[in-house]
Order: C-alpha cells, then structure tokens, then sequence
C-alpha cells in the first residue's frame, strides 16, 4: 500500500476543549498558519480553524496529528480550497 493511500486511511476526528485546545488526527498536512487562522488538509478534506491567539503546539505528520492552542472561534471544513502541496516542499522548493 502507498503512503498515500495508508494516510488516506488514517482515522479523523476533532476534538475542541474549553475553546481553547484543539486537537485533530488524521491531518495531511498544514497549508498555512497565523495567529488568527490555520488552514490544513485531513484525510475529510480542507478544515479551517479561525480565533485569536492561535499558536500550533504539537505537529506530528508521520502520527497525522495537530494540537492548536488559544482562543478558538470557528472550525469549518472549506471545499472550496484545493491542497498546495507540503508546506515543507514549498518552503524547500520542493
């Protein structure tokens, strides 16, 4: 089985604690982040995370795991956006 298709198969869930603490598995990758948003792909498609204060405490792309920190206003899955690429691939020319 491909890496990709082993990570297409990975479960996905999100959990929201006090609307502080976020965390989702089954992420693929994170496409952008600041203090105000993140925006990544999961194995269910795009999902953006909007608040304030926002900082990522934990990545783990080999575990498909993200863990944000801070206040926590709104959690949507976008359609709409297609996935870049590897934000390390960009950041790297890769």
């Amino acid at each position: 089985m491909a890496s990709d298709d082993r990570m297409r198969d990975m479960p996905h869930n999100i959990i929201l604690e006090e609307r502080g603490k976020l965390s989702i598995s089954g992420v693929v990758d994170v496409q952008n982040f600041d203090e105000e948003q993140v925006l990544l792909e999961t194995v269910r498609g795009m999902v953006l995370v909007r608040g304030q204060g926002l900082h990522i405490e934990r990545l783990q792309l080999e575990a498909g795991e993200l863990i944000v920190q801070g206040e926590i206003g709104l959690i949507e899955y976008d359609d709409s956006v297609q996935p870049r690429g590897s934000l390390l691939g960009r950041l790297f020319g890769r």
